[in-house]
């Protein structure tokens, strides 16, 4: 009966209202930090093929056991994967819980955001958007790393290059760190990190923290993409030659 109440007034027969949505506020930032940092962890490693091919490979042996198992194995990577998956999950159905869901909230928002000219409002409004793409190509990323766990750069560069999967990377790429950077901007807003005397001010410095992140972290991205298509491009035209050498050495052998 108490639940019937507050879902009409919105409040509890004792006139509190429900803590809940607060700790579902707490729960998205919790997993939006922990997914932000993730992020820029993981560009970091898939980064290291930039230094050489057997770097990349150190680096993804390591995450499969090999510098404390006598054999490697994959299934390390894919239980990583599934727990990260299982987060993201988690923190884009707690934040479709802030998008409009008609059309008036829409007209609310669009009012707010761009008559008034809040600057934070439209930072909100690509978050949702770029959070829209990545919920899909983020998912359908990690579903295929989770059950393709082997990575070395041959396989990475062959999936790009080979497998055309570049365009969908780079969409990625650019939905990723937008999203990312103005999530972690907003969440040391929201949360008052880093805040000094003056609000405005702390604002100012963080938002241009955040977009020099972003355009780091997206040169890098886009220097580590070129790098796994020419290692594609690389190892398609060797296995190319090779068949080639295959097919003459078998022509010769059949005219003798």
């Amino acid at each position: 009966m108490t639940d019937i109440i507050e879902g009409y007034i919105g409040k509890r027969v004792d006139g509190k209202k429900s803590r809940l949505p607060a700790r579902l506020d707490f729960v998205q930032s919790a997993t939006g930090l922990f997914l932000g940092l993730f992020m820029w962890g993981h560009m970091f490693f898939v980064a290291t093929i930039l230094i050489s091919e057997d770097a990349l490979n150190w680096v993804a042996g390591a995450f499969e056991g090999g510098i404390f198992l006598s054999e490697k194995q994959p299934l390390i990577v894919s239980f990583i994967v599934f727990v990260v998956f299982v987060i993201f999950v988690v923190h884009a159905c707690l934040g479709m819980r802030k998008f409009p869901i008609n059309f008036r909230q829409y007209q609310i928002y669009k009012t707010h955001a761009f008559t008034m000219k809040h600057s934070d409002t439209t930072l909100w409004f690509w978050q949702a958007k770029t959070g829209f793409i990545m919920f899909f190509l983020g998912s359908a990323h990690l579903i295929i790393v989770m059950t393709n766990p082997e990575i070395t750069a041959q396989v990475s560069g062959g999936r790009m290059y080979s497998n055309f999967m570049w365009p969908f990377y780079l969409i990625l790429l650019f939905a990723v760190e937008l999203h990312g950077g103005i999530g972690l901007y907003r969440l040391c807003v929201k949360w008052g990190w880093f805040e000094g005397k003056d609000a405005k001010v702390t604002r100012a410095r963080l938002t241009k923290v955040k977009w020099a992140l972003t355009a780091f972290f997206l040169a890098l991205g886009l220097l580590t993409l070129g790098a796994y298509v020419k290692t594609g491009y690389k190892y398609a035209n060797q296995e190319s030659g090779v068949y080639a050498q295959y097919q003459v050495n078998s022509n010769v052998k059949a005219d003798i």
